[in-house]
């Protein structure tokens, strides 16, 4: 599944991330380093949200904006994996 190996520098990878600092579920030190999404065996470089254990990953849906300006996104659902690159 996910490869959560710890080093000494790199924390575990959570079960649900996301990129937005605002969100509860962002983690600061994550993003420290690189890391790679897998999503249905294809590597995907448009992910703002995952979460492992609810097998779903959200992307935003081409140009489109909500009314606050953030993009608007989609949830897909399917085999999720983070790994560190």
């Amino acid at each position: 599944m996910s490869d959560t190996t710890t080093t000494p520098d790199r924390p575990p990878l959570p079960d649900r991330l996301a990129i937005d600092p605002r969100s509860p579920h962002h983690v600061a030190a994550v993003f420290e380093h690189d890391i790679g999404i897998r999503f249905n065996g294809k590597e995907r470089f448009d992910v703002t949200e995952y979460c492992i254990s609810e097998r779903w990953v959200k992307v935003p849906s081409g140009k489109t904006l909500d009314r606050k300006g953030q993009p608007l996104l989609i949830q897909l659902k399917g085999t999720v994996e983070a790994f560190y690159k």
